[in-house]
């Protein structure tokens, strides 16, 4: 397939970038920094998805089969760059005429409110006593700014009218890419506390292909 990836030098995005090229997909990474890219056969767009440029992104995804994003904030002075970019990707997509889009967002975003779900449930029906009382209070309370930029993101996504996936991992560790991991189709996986980056993008790159996940939210974890 011929595959765009967004924030490629990122934690997932760079698994996106090697398990893609190792696989034999054509890849456009889009970087803000291209130096940080590790030397793979791949087609480059540099692009701030912090102040993005619909135009440049059109470029990026023109021709693509699929776009897959790893876009997130990494402190909370960057949050907004994933909805903000996000939106900027859905632009450049709808010109380009390119339907497909696997992006990542979290856990817990499942319960945080936005305008398009203002009433979100209090607890996600997968999460268990430990992570609806303790684990998923302290991560929102931390990670607020975070989570309202994800659930900004997904909302933009359901608006779209593009076949997206938004994949929903919990604690992210490191790791190799092993297969291993379980999913749960609109809610948290149970008991999923952690997962691996590599196996989060092992998940975004296998269900590009599969009808049923489009226009899903799968949660995904160890």
């Amino acid at each position: 397939m011929r595959l765009t990836i967004v924030a490629a030098t990122g934690g997932i995005g760079g698994q996106l970038l090697t398990q893609a090229v190792a696989a034999g997909h054509q890849v456009t990474a889009v970087v803000r920094n291209p130096a940080r890219l590790p030397d793979l056969p791949v087609r480059v767009v540099t692009a701030d998805l912090a102040t993005p440029d619909p135009a440049v992104l059109r470029t990026a995804v023109d021709e693509s089969d699929a776009v897959l994003s790893g876009l997130g904030a990494r402190s909370g002075a960057e949050a907004g760059v994933a909805s903000r970019g996000t939106r900027a990707l859905i632009e450049a997509m709808g010109a380009a005429g390119v339907r497909r889009i696997v992006v990542v967002s979290a856990a817990s975003v499942g319960t945080v409110p936005s305008p398009g779900r203002p009433n979100p449930p209090r607890h996600n029906p997968g999460d268990g006593f430990f992570m609806r009382h303790l684990a998923a209070p302290l991560a929102k309370a931390a990670f607020r700014r975070h989570y309202v930029d994800l659930a900004l993101m997904e909302d933009a996504l359901r608006d779209s009218g593009l076949d997206w996936t938004v994949s929903r991992p919990p604690r992210l560790v490191g790791g190799h890419p092993t297969g291993r991991y379980r999913t749960a189709y609109g809610q948290n996986v149970r008991a999923g506390m952690f997962v691996s980056r590599a196996n989060v993008a092992h998940h975004m790159l296998d269900v590009l292909d599969r009808p049923e996940t489009v226009h899903q939210v799968i949660g995904v974890a160890h």
